[in-house]
């Protein structure tokens, strides 16, 4: 039996996550759920914003479905999606951005973004001096060889014919650079369509032209914006699912925040939630329960059962019960 370690976490991540394991439960009844303690709520009954007791269960678990946490400005604060991300070597960040419904205005998109994860500006060393703060960006050959070699993998595993690396070598020209040289050296032998792109042009071509890409691999910063971009082209952060992913361990979590203005008043949208419960299924080997999801979030979409968020009526509860009548049918 399989065993996911679920991770509710602060403001609306209680709320989608709950909508995902009732999916979870009917599409894989035989998958077993446990709960552990993340964020504020963790730091209230233990004292720590990722109990020693919660990483110990992610470890021991097949995979982990986590909501969202509530970052706050206390010297005592720790981040826990950094503090896993580092612990469990989750060094590969999984974002694939597909259009479920027609916007005015707005290009058909099918993208995937894989996101260097450890490195970069995300290890939260900032030293401060009378005059400000600088904070060291570190880029590894090790990281990105790792980085590119699991986008290769990933695009040819997929059917994907396209790899563009997204970078800034032209003003950073010996970390960037760094990462754009192994791009090139390993991508010549992936028999994949390469290319590069500088990442303010990514960005508007994101926009513009989102059918120009197929999979951007990139490195940690720039991944974190550019998903959020690709997101909005496909209709909100609502619809963005994604994945931590290592050797070893694996997190599975909607790629948007907490939303504390919308928590508990169950609007939120569970698709991004439902979605990473797919992803996660697939990842651990149960590839046919993890396309049911899918199909029938995509035929809840065409349906026309739209979200509060784009426009319709259903929120969180009453969206996952048409899923979940998808599921049946």
């Amino acid at each position: 039996m399989k065993r996911v370690c679920v991770l509710p976490g602060d403001g609306v991540g209680p709320e989608v996550v709950a909508c995902a394991a009732r999916v979870l439960a009917a599409a894989a009844p035989g998958v077993e759920l446990l709960q552990a303690d993340i964020g504020q709520s963790a730091f209230a009954k233990h004292g720590s914003y990722l109990p020693e007791s919660t990483l110990a269960l992610m470890r021991d678990c097949d995979s982990s479905l986590f909501g969202a946490v509530s970052s706050v400005r206390d010297d005592r604060y720790k981040s826990p999606v950094l503090t896993f991300r580092r612990e469990l070597d989750l060094f590969a960040n999984l974002r694939p951005v597909k259009n479920l419904i027609a916007l005015t205005g707005r290009g058909p998109i099918d993208v995937v973004i894989v996101r260097e994860n450890s490195e970069g500006l995300y290890h939260q060393v900032e030293a401060e001096d009378p005059e400000g703060v600088t904070t060291p960006r570190r880029v590894s050959r090790r990281a990105s060889e790792r980085i590119v070699d699991f986008a290769v993998h990933h695009a040819r595993s997929r059917g994907r014919k396209g790899l563009c690396c997204v970078h800034k070598s032209n003003v950073l020209r010996k970390s960037d650079g760094l990462f754009l040289d192994v791009f090139r050296e390993r991508v010549t032998v992936s028999g994949l369509s390469a290319r590069d792109q500088l990442v303010d042009s990514a960005a508007m071509l994101l926009v513009t032209d989102p059918a120009s890409f197929d999979v951007i691999v990139t490195l940690n910063l720039y991944g974190d914006i550019l998903s959020d971009v690709a997101a909005g082209v496909a209709g909100g952060l609502g619809f963005a699912p994604s994945g931590n992913i290592g050797p070893e361990h694996s997190v599975f979590e909607p790629a948007h925040g907490s939303a504390p203005d919308i928590a508990g008043k169950g609007i939120a949208n569970p698709t991004a939630a439902i979605l990473s419960a797919a992803m996660m299924l697939e990842h651990i080997g149960m590839a046919r329960e993890a396309e049911d999801i899918v199909s029938a979030v995509h035929g809840t979409y065409a349906a026309g059962h739209l979200t509060v968020d784009v426009g319709g009526s259903n929120g969180s509860g009453r969206f996952t019960d048409r899923v979940l009548e998808g599921l049946r049918q």
